[in-house]
């Protein structure tokens, strides 16, 4: 007779442990995929870079992370959740010491994109553990949780990197925060408890199958452009931001550039509140006004006044999180077909939006300052209305 585990109840030890780990387990990953960022300007310097280059040390761990989340929604199934996001941890933490140790951009460059392709399947495979594994009632306020330390994790990965690059060097911040996420990752191995009701298959690989998808919709490719173009704005504004407050007139420091990052805890916030507006305003208006958000928050960081630019980057922060938690809700709500398919697809633009623009951005930074930075964004805002416009008027044309 086959034995059946009960699903993990709130407020047992089983539960508490479980919580802490996930925890854990999630400031790891996004601090390891995230840590580089603050660097950029160093790497740049000790490498002899252009923003441009320099900020490929970034692109291309997401565009590893893109690539691999076309295969995740497809293999998920029959992977063990606990051994794969464990093995995830363990190798992304032995990549991040290893590039701090790395001599060579482009090896850096390789390392980041296979620990970007490693990390993919950590928050795809932790989602699907928490709603497998824990009582119904509990999985929205455990995913809540997990989504918490997702932005805590990148903010404290960027700020002890920094700290470190300021008073010792950028290589040992890595080394250091890469044997911190050594020892989360071994924690994960051992207190994590084992998957048991997820239900493994076979692997049914059918790349067509997945290229089909992108295209049978119109309206979910145009949502899914519509996160290309907000992932790449943000992950732009935060790459070279850097270099104009670390140089003159504001001559900052590495820690305070890894402080400027709690602007992101603001996301933590903007998700959940505009979440909840999707269901009072539609997705369609919470993507506008969140675009809105972001024209009106690049726009302030033109001004020169420090505090204008640490609002500006509260504004459109604010914006950036709340256009994609609604982008990425309506995606579920259009789609009739296979959502976890949906769902990569949509992740897939999302992160090859951050790599593409992410670097794109340094273009116009070296050839023509802070100012063409920002005018990139405002015209990638500009293409989200026309998109926005064109899925409305195709759903008015359906009713």
């Amino acid at each position: 007779m086959e034995q059946t585990y009960p699903r993990i109840r709130v407020n047992t030890a089983v539960y508490w442990r479980t919580i802490f780990v996930i925890f854990l387990g999630s400031m790891a990953a996004f601090g390891a995929e995230y840590c580089v960022q603050p660097l950029i300007p160093v790497i740049a310097k000790e490498f002899m870079l252009s923003p441009a280059s320099a900020s490929l040390a970034v692109s291309a761990g997401l565009f590893g992370m893109a690539m691999s989340m076309l295969f995740i929604a497809v293999i998920g199934p029959a992977l063990d959740r606990k051994k794969i996001t464990t093995v995830s941890l363990l190798v992304a933490a032995v990549f991040t010491i290893v590039i701090g140790l790395c001599g060579n951009f482009y090896l850096i460059l390789l390392l980041r994109f296979f620990q970007g392709v490693i990390l993919a399947a950590f928050p795809s495979l932790m989602i699907a553990y928490i709603n497998e594994e824990f009582e119904a009632s509990s999985v929205g306020s455990v995913l809540g949780i997990y989504i918490g330390a997702n932005a805590i994790g990148g903010l404290a990965g960027r700020l002890i990197v920094s700290s470190m690059a300021d008073f010792f060097s950028w290589r040992t911040g890595l080394i250091i925060i890469g044997l911190l996420y050594l020892a989360i990752a071994l924690s994960v191995g051992f207190f994590l408890p084992k998957s048991h009701h997820n239900n493994t298959g076979t692997i049914s690989f059918k790349p067509g199958k997945i290229i089909a998808n992108i295209f049978s919709d119109t309206k979910l490719l145009l949502i899914y452009l519509i996160g290309f173009c907000a992932m790449g704005s943000f992950v732009s504004v935060y790459n070279f931001i850097t270099y104009v407050l670390l140089h003159e007139p504001y001559n900052l420091s590495q820690t305070f550039i890894g402080c400027l990052f709690f602007t992101y805890l603001i996301g933590s916030f903007s998700s959940a509140y505009m979440g909840k507006k999707t269901y009072l305003w539609g997705n369609s208006r919470v993507i506008g006004i969140s675009a809105l958000l972001m024209l009106l928050g690049i726009i302030i960081t033109i001004l020169m006044p420090l505090l204008c630019k640490i609002l500006g980057l509260v504004v459109f922060t604010f914006g950036f999180f709340g256009c994609h938690t609604g982008a990425c809700s309506w995606v579920g709500k259009l789609n009739k077909g296979d959502k976890a398919v949906s769902s990569s697809l949509y992740m897939f633009l999302y992160y090859t939006g951050a790599s593409a623009l992410g670097t794109l951005g340094g273009f116009f930074l070296e050839h023509y300052g802070w100012n063409g930075v920002v005018a990139m964004v405002i015209a990638a805002e500009i293409i989200c209305f026309l998109l926005l416009h064109t899925v409305n008027g195709m759903l008015k044309k359906e009713k």
